[in-house]
């Protein structure tokens, strides 16, 4: 038997019996319907194969048991009227915990008026500062004071940096730094802190982790210290001018509105990133056209989890948010306050949990 015969034999085999060829008639009609139908059964196939190979995801609305975590708070804002070495960030939460001026995460990038970098070295972590005299060596080994402010953890203040560091620790403020050895070497002193602020704006990025309870984040002048369980920003250091001594207050209120706090978002989220989801605050700009502009954000979070089919979990956060702004006045009108960009957020007791499951 050879190959032949047997495809033969497979073309006559027929479970469906047909008429014979002289009682068949080919139509254009019936070829149209042959190709319409074919084309239908191959959309309908591809849409079932699609729907079979995606995945569905279910919503599960959880009380949120977790305790002890920290969570992580991500931010990109850019001040472009505002610079560097007149601003801190801080973050503060109901529990107590206090970071003070953070400088191992976050990071400020000085841009001109123009928005673009400034200086060869244009990345800065939070809480440097640029020296202006010429140093001497000195011996590595020193132990030089922290004036008062010394722990078991700090000893020694070598540098300018760890005396107001270790002030800030201590909830003090540091009145006058021409009186600080240190300061005076590195060429930090009243003088060079009076002197105005320049036309700069600041890019501050980074990252912070804080327990994960109600609290706040914030970008004010000055330098913030923690005085008499307070929270305060001393910015006695910034340029005051002159003061007219038959309307202080208005003097006052001129020296505040001098703070443009505009701002533009282009980051802000609570967690690890995921893919495809685009924050409330995320390309959110604020004008500050009068000076002295208060704004607060209320941010109100949800834990959220997702669990991917391969088992990956990640645990991140969604959030609403609300904004309310605040001109500030100290001749006699207005409300009073510190201009500035205010992050206020709760945490919601329940969690939110997203499972892709196969359909």
């Amino acid at each position: 038997m050879n190959l032949g015969s047997i495809f033969s034999k497979i073309r006559r085999f027929d479970a469906y019996p047909k008429t014979q060829e002289d009682f068949r008639i080919r139509t254009y009609g019936g070829a149209v319907i042959s190709i319409v139908s074919g084309i239908i059964m191959t959309i309908l196939f591809l849409s079932e194969l699609s729907y079979y190979l995606t995945t569905d995801t279910d919503t599960t609305l959880l009380v949120d048991t977790s305790r002890g975590l920290k969570m992580k708070i991500n931010f990109n804002i850019t001040f472009p009227r505002l610079a560097c070495s007149g601003m801190s960030v801080d973050a503060i939460d109901v529990s107590g915990e206090q970071h003070l001026d953070v400088e191992h995460t976050i990071y400020k990038r000085r841009l001109d008026p123009n928005g673009n970098q400034m200086g060869d070295d244009a990345l800065h972590v939070l809480g440097s500062t640029p020296t202006n005299a010429l140093m001497q060596p000195l011996d590595p080994k020193r132990c030089e004071s922290c004036y008062g402010a010394e722990t078991a953890e700090r000893k020694c203040c070598n540098t300018c940096e760890d005396v107001k560091d270790a002030y800030r620790k201590k909830g003090w403020a540091l009145r006058d730094p021409a009186t600080v050895e240190q300061c005076k070497r590195e060429g930090i002193d009243t003088v060079e802190k009076l002197k105005p602020l320049p036309n700069e704006g600041c890019l501050v990025y980074g990252h912070i982790e804080v327990n994960r309870v109600a609290g706040n984040f914030h970008f004010a002048p000055g330098h913030s210290s923690q005085q008499s369980h307070a929270h305060v920003h001393d910015i006695q250091g910034l340029s005051l001018g002159a003061i007219d001594p038959t309307d202080p207050l208005k003097s006052v209120d001129n020296f505040l509105k001098s703070f443009n706090m505009t701002h533009n978002i282009d980051q802000v989220s609570f967690g690890e990133p995921v893919p495809g989801v685009v924050n409330p605050l995320d390309g959110v700009s604020q004008l500050d056209d009068k000076g002295a502009l208060m704004c607060k954000y209320y941010i109100k979070i949800v834990p959220t989890v997702y669990q991917k089919l391969n088992d990956v979990v990640t645990h991140t956060n969604q959030y609403s948010v609300t904004v309310h702004k605040t001109w500030l006045s100290f001749g006699g009108h207005g409300e009073s306050g510190l201009p500035g960009v205010f992050f206020v957020y709760e945490i919601s007791p329940m969690m939110v949990k997203y499972t892709e499951t196969r359909r």
